[in-house]
């Protein structure tokens, strides 16, 4: 599985409706998208730092997604309301041979 964490920081004012595009945005991945096995959201309580916690069934569904209608219309829409976004990307250790696993 391919994993997708993603962070924003988002400006006070568009507090609520980042939340309302990001949750038509989630609805839309796991329905729309055969690739997409999970997409949570999650909001710190000043509701200005959102965590996206995505899971793809390898990277080239993660790119699918990003070309989606949905997608691109919702990355148009917030783009002006987010300070910062960090996005980080996994591979779950389910996928990695033993030996690509380092020693804790």
């Amino acid at each position: 599985m391919f994993v997708v964490a993603v962070r924003y920081e988002i400006k006070t004012e568009y507090c609520e409706p980042f939340r309302t595009a990001i949750l038509k945005n989630a609805a839309a991945s796991q329905r729309d998208e055969p690739g997409c096995r999970q997409f949570d959201d999650s909001f710190a309580d000043d509701g200005a730092t959102c965590f996206l916690y995505e899971v793809y069934v390898d990277s080239d569904a993660f790119t699918k997604h990003r070309a989606t209608p949905h997608f691109v219309a919702y990355n148009e829409t917030v783009k002006e309301w987010v300070v910062s976004k960090r996005i980080e990307l996994y591979t779950s250790a389910l996928n990695l041979e033993c030996g690509d696993l380092s020693p804790l």
